[in-house]
């Protein structure tokens, strides 16, 4: 016979994985736009100490990773 603490731990269990499942699309936009972010400034970094251009690449990196990101997000918001 099960013990009530394994039956409640189960639940809490349960309802945890429901709310990971639920919260899951929001996250992976939120990851979306920070991964675009950080890949076009890191990409602009790089280019930028190529051509000894210090911050002008990088800047444009962060702002296009802004831009995709931002219209990933937007497609994700709408979807529905």
């Amino acid at each position: 016979m099960p013990k009530k603490s394994d039956d409640f731990i189960q639940k809490v269990l349960s309802e945890f994985q429901r709310i990971v499942q639920l919260s899951a699309p929001a996250a992976n936009a939120a990851y979306t736009l920070i991964g675009s972010i950080l890949f076009f400034s890191l990409l602009g970094y790089f280019f930028d100490s190529i051509m000894k251009s210090e911050p002008i690449l990088m800047v444009f990196g962060i702002v296009l990773g802004l831009v995709v990101g931002l219209f990933q997000l937007y497609k994700f918001m709408n979807k529905k």
